[in-house]
């Protein structure tokens, strides 16, 4: 395990401060709609920023399209280190539907998604374009092949995934220059090492996404209350000092609506722990999952 902390990291072609911003809390509940108080999710954005974070996170799916038009409204035009990373490939379930949602990966979907993506953004150019999930229905090949094409017509910057297993990102990487991988991964529920310590060695970030449980997710959070509680921090700002710790090859991008809950979680970054500090906690989380 690393235990240096880097304060940057590079995502494809562009280099990006190791801390990021998830945006899907800015939607309506459940993902659906747009936020309650559209005037509190542009402040989110704007503190976000201010606090030095230039890699938002965000998906087409989420409003469905709302949370695009949302991160627009409140920044564009963007500031040139700003970089917007979206996602196609999944259906919003509609209102009250929790993932996982209905995937298509048709090309003339993502050709389809990928213009709403560019006209709800305002921009010109997606810096960082993910594939939501894999449909089995479609050989990833040919879903990618759009971004490709996409690609070559300047319509994207780079190519990501999300959901994928090692088996899809090294068929993935065959065929397109594959720069990042969003999968689920927190302090808890580690079943993704390999595709982390894959993107370590080839180079590529790790973005995960439920990085303190979302509250879908069984967290351990009586170990991880007392561990912070040791160490003069919160369990948030516990699990994503992990998450930095982890590997430099992690950018993580916690979310949330409440500014209160963004400047807590921007203060994870000066939380530093020894190796053997650190083991202690992850045996703690281990055999507190393992009881439960």
């Amino acid at each position: 395990m690393k235990s240096s902390f880097s304060q940057t990291i590079r995502v494809g072609q562009s280099e990006v401060t190791r801390f990021g911003y998830g945006a899907m809390r800015l939607s309506g509940p459940v993902m659906f709609g747009f936020p309650a108080d559209r005037d509190n999710a542009r402040k989110v954005l704007h503190r976000a920023v201010e606090l030095g974070v230039n890699f938002i996170d965000t998906a087409d799916s989420y409003g469905p399209q709302a949370n695009e038009v949302v991160i627009a409204d409140a920044l564009a035009p963007y500031k040139s280190e700003l970089v917007i990373a979206t996602k196609s490939g999944c259906v919003n379930g509609g209102p009250n539907t929790p993932p996982p949602w209905p995937v298509i990966g048709r090309p003339e979907y993502i050709y389809q998604q990928v213009e709403l993506s560019l006209r709800n953004l305002k921009v010109e150019r997606l810096d960082l374009w993910q594939l939501h999930a894999v449909d089995s229905t479609v050989p990833i090949e040919e879903t990618l092949g759009a971004a490709i094409k996409l690609q070559e017509q300047g319509k994207i910057k780079d190519i990501g995934l999300s959901n994928v297993t090692l088996e899809d990102i090294e068929r993935a990487r065959k065929v397109a220059e594959i720069v990042s991988v969003q999968n689920l991964y927190n302090i808890a529920y580690r079943d993704q090492e390999p595709v982390v310590e894959f993107c370590e060695k080839h180079g590529m970030a790790f973005l995960p996404y439920f990085p303190m449980g979302g509250g879908l997710l069984p967290m351990p959070d009586e170990v991880l209350a007392q561990a912070a509680q040791r160490y003069d921090a919160t369990a948030s700002q516990l699990c994503l000092a992990w998450l930095l710790h982890r590997s430099p090859a992690i950018l993580p991008i916690p979310g949330t609506s409440s500014l209160a809950h963004l400047e807590e979680n921007m203060k994870s970054t000066a939380l530093t722990l020894t190796d053997d500090q650190w083991a202690e906690i992850e045996a703690a989380v281990a055999a507190a999952r393992g009881a439960a």
